[in-house]
């Protein structure tokens, strides 16, 4: 039996060329992972989640593409950016969040959508767990401005 299966199966590794075909899907995916990424920055924004950084983490992690993370000032508001984060998905991707934890505390909210990992947290968690820091050597992506108060809150 050890005879068949070593004469039906190569002990090398064989090499896989770049296509068009290949590259071509690659680089579509980055963009979706993208456009996602920045359709939950953009609710997030909308229910005036503070310090909102995305980054892209594809290159260092396979854990997921991009990690947006965004500060909610109260426990209420951690949950209302949840909350319009999962809706405008699931309205312009037709899309709900593999897992969610941590909803019901509401101190340290993380969405996984797969490609993109979203984490909502109040400032004292953010600060003390500083997963900017630990993922930092992922590219930063600018995101549009919007002008914000001395604390980092969006006006």
């Amino acid at each position: 039996m050890s005879d068949y299966f070593q004469a039906n199966f190569p002990l090398q590794s064989v090499a896989v060329t770049n296509s068009e075909v290949n590259s071509t899907s690659g680089d579509n995916n980055d963009d979706v992972s993208k456009k996602l990424a920045l359709t939950i920055a953009d609710a997030a924004a909308d229910r005036k989640g503070g310090d909102i950084l995305l980054l892209f983490v594809a290159d260092v992690s396979y854990l997921a593409d991009y990690f947006v993370f965004v500060t909610g000032y109260s426990r209420a508001q951690v949950r209302a950016i949840t909350d319009a984060i999962e809706e405008k998905v699931e309205t312009e991707w037709n899309r709900r969040p593999i897992r969610t934890e941590g909803k019901s505390e509401g101190s340290w909210v993380l969405e996984d959508y797969g490609e993109v990992i979203v984490h909502i947290m109040l400032p004292k968690e953010r600060e003390f767990y500083n997963l900017e820091a630990f993922w930092g050597h992922g590219l930063r992506i600018d995101l549009p401005t919007t002008s914000v108060d001395s604390r980092g809150k969006p006006t």
